[in-house]
């Protein structure tokens, strides 16, 4: 099971980091350009209209799981960094895993550091405020 994972995982970075090229989109968009310049010829039939439309829909419909595998990889890998960098500082350990926390618990953690934010904000105009009276006064 594992080596089809890892195949899967490789086939799906490869088909990411293939999409997201210029030559890819410069292709697909020759590919439409022919087909519309292709509609004379049939006659703008059904079934001209009908080879886009699969094909667009199937794929789109693969693309849609193999982006979503290398878009859950690279979330994982940097929740991994981020947790790496908080367990390696001094910044509190009770930040790594909090992307396992409910909407609720997010949302009241986010609260919370905003106030802190506020606090430290208020804290440090209040010793710039002190440092530049401090130097009017010796100036």
């Amino acid at each position: 099971m594992s080596n089809k994972s890892n195949f899967f995982s490789s086939f799906a970075t490869a088909v990411a980091e293939l999409s997201g090229r210029p030559f890819t989109f410069i292709a697909a968009l020759m590919l439409v350009l022919l087909w519309a310049i292709s509609g004379p010829y049939f006659d703008y039939s059904e079934t001209w209209q009908l080879v886009i439309n699969t094909t667009t829909t199937i794929i789109t419909f693969l693309m849609v799981f193999v982006l979503q595998n290398s878009q859950n990889r690279d979330g994982k890998a940097l929740q991994a960094k981020l947790d790496e960098l908080i367990l390696t500082s001094q910044a509190a350990n009770k930040f790594v895993g909090i992307e396992k926390l409910d909407e609720g618990e997010l949302r009241e953690m986010s609260k919370t550091l905003a106030e802190k934010a506020e606090s430290v904000e208020e804290k440090a105009d209040e010793k710039s405020d002190e440092k530049s009276g401090a130097e009017a006064t010796s100036g």
